[in-house]
């Protein structure tokens, strides 16, 4: 992918939470993808192992997924 606007790095900025998150429910849910091409998209290649990444419409929907997942979170605690 030649456009400069694609996350490349997506995995090390989810370092802090990266075990912590089901991945494939992510991919599934949210994207409607595989969890084979979320992995992908994590490690910044693309399907035929060139670099890739995930572009800014791709890279809002994580950022949805993630927004989402925290409130569904804290709604749990609030239960607490």
């Amino acid at each position: 992918m030649a456009n400069e606007n694609v996350i490349s790095d997506m995995k090390t900025r989810m370092n802090d939470i990266l075990m912590s998150v089901s991945w494939r429910e992510i991919s599934r849910n949210y994207f409607g993808k595989s969890s084979s091409w979320f992995y992908h998209k994590m490690d910044g290649i693309d399907g035929n192992g060139g670099v890739g990444g995930f572009n800014e419409e791709e890279a809002a929907t994580m950022k949805q997924a993630l927004l989402d997942l925290s409130n569904r979170i804290a709604l749990a605690a609030e239960k607490i």
